[in-house]
């Protein structure tokens, strides 16, 4: 009986023995023959400290926004494409789409303060200007000047430390604007003090280089958006990139509707009264426009969509430096423009300035051939008085003031004008 036992344990451990065999025999057969799966690879861009200008800091803007682009939370236009790829890093302005939960995504502008070519043209008068070198570390031949080494000094920002640069807006600087400036600046952490101790040496040497290259991105964070003023709202910069709210340029609307062109028309006469009269006393002109200079929102509103070229002279402090300490030159003056350009005096600004050339430059396209006799004949006879210039301030603001009230009809009232709508449909205003 025992033997029987035996002999049946034996047969039953042959028979699994040979099933496990079968099985693994076909186990390795199955896995030698399917084809491997292709590893998951999620399509990212590649982003390199030079696209970005990182390379280049602390002579950049700031970095404040950074993580949204190495997160893949900043996208050019083609973020939806499976072939992540950036655009060509010489284009002044790019595209993009910002989120903050990953699922809904906005438009923004992704802009370049000067185009690359004058980038690296700036960093090469750098080295060779202050070092003698063709490259060289731009920070530290920066740190190096007197000017930047007053700024270290300093615990106020004063307008001797910025006088001879080239930005309009310091043209005609005043102490209480510069204190906004200080008070303001998005890429520190906020202090609201108007002194610079919360600014590190780096953080100096970056608001230094944003003024002496573009104030731009400067004029976005001291008069937002969020307090009525007419600019797209600041996200943040990244090395030598700005990311803004997005806007199209009023070039793409030379060719709209009458109604359309009647309402921008309109809002573009509105932004420039308030440049002259606003709550803070400060007077904005600007020293050339173009088609890019004005923006409109997807939701018909137009804004200032450049603010490069706009000076701002302080109505209730004045100015604090005399014409000819603005002629005081350095490497700073000089990042972006010919060192022997001359500066426009604080005093030769006037009230029609700015009208005088939008109504040159940008009313007659936009409003050219639009409406049906004698409505047009009107509307380019005031252009034309306010486009010659001779006539005095008050007579430039009469000739505006009829164009308006000829234009203020001529809108319609619907959901292309989603910044007014419905309210126009219930208020005489519109």
């Amino acid at each position: 009986m025992g033997c029987w036992i035996c002999c049946l344990c034996s047969r039953v451990a042959d028979s699994l023995m040979l099933l496990l065999v079968l099985a693994l025999s076909c186990n390795f057969s199955t896995a030698a023959t399917a084809s491997p799966s292709a590893p998951h690879i999620k399509p990212s861009y590649s982003f390199g400290r030079t696209f970005l200008g990182l390379d280049k800091c602390n002579a950049c803007i700031g970095t404040s926004i950074c993580k949204k682009f190495f997160k893949e939370e900043i996208r050019f236009d083609t973020w939806l494409s499976s072939h992540l790829k950036l655009p060509p890093s010489y284009l002044l302005s790019y595209s993009g789409n910002y989120t903050d939960d990953a699922k809904s995504w906005r438009l923004v502008d992704i802009t370049r303060l000067t185009s690359k070519y004058r980038h690296d043209r700036a960093d090469k008068r750098i080295c060779t200007s202050l070092l003698k070198t063709k490259t060289c570390s731009l920070e530290r031949a920066l740190r190096r000047t007197h000017r930047f080494q007053k700024w270290l000094r300093a615990k106020r920002l004063t307008p001797d430390l910025v006088q001879g640069l080239s930005s309009p807006m310091l043209r005609c600087p005043s102490q209480r604007l510069l204190d906004r400036i200080v008070r303001r600046y998005a890429e520190v952490p906020d202090a609201g003090s108007i002194y610079m101790d919360h600014l590190t040496d780096r953080d100096k040497l970056r608001l230094l280089y944003t003024l002496s290259v573009n104030s731009h991105p400067i004029l976005l964070q001291i008069f937002p958006d969020v307090e009525g003023w007419p600019f797209p709202r600041y996200l943040g910069s990244c090395g030598r990139l700005v990311v803004s709210a997005s806007t199209r340029p009023l070039r793409d609307f030379y060719g709209a509707a009458p109604e359309v062109a009647a309402d921008l028309a309109l809002q573009l006469l509105t932004v420039l009264r308030s440049m002259g009269t606003n709550d803070l006393n400060y007077f904005f002109y600007f020293t050339h426009v173009d088609a890019g200079t004005f923006g409109v929102f997807s939701n018909g509103h137009l804004f200032i969509r450049d603010a490069s070229m706009l000076g701002i002279i302080d109505k209730e402090e004045g100015s604090q430096l005399i014409d000819g300490q603005q002629e005081y030159k350095d490497i700073f003056s000089c990042l972006t423009v010919d060192c022997q350009s001359a500066f426009v005096s604080c005093n030769s600004i006037r009230e029609k300035h700015s009208l005088v050339m939008v109504c040159q430059e940008l009313l007659p396209k936009l409003l050219k051939g639009k409406f049906l006799q004698p409505v047009q004949e009107k509307i380019d006879s005031f252009l034309q008085h306010c486009a010659d210039g001779l006539a005095d301030d008050q007579g430039i603001n009469e000739a505006v003031a009829k164009l308006a009230e000829l234009l203020k009809p001529l809108r319609s009232c619907d959901s292309r004008f989603a910044y007014r709508y419905p309210d126009c449909k219930y208020s005489d205003k519109y």
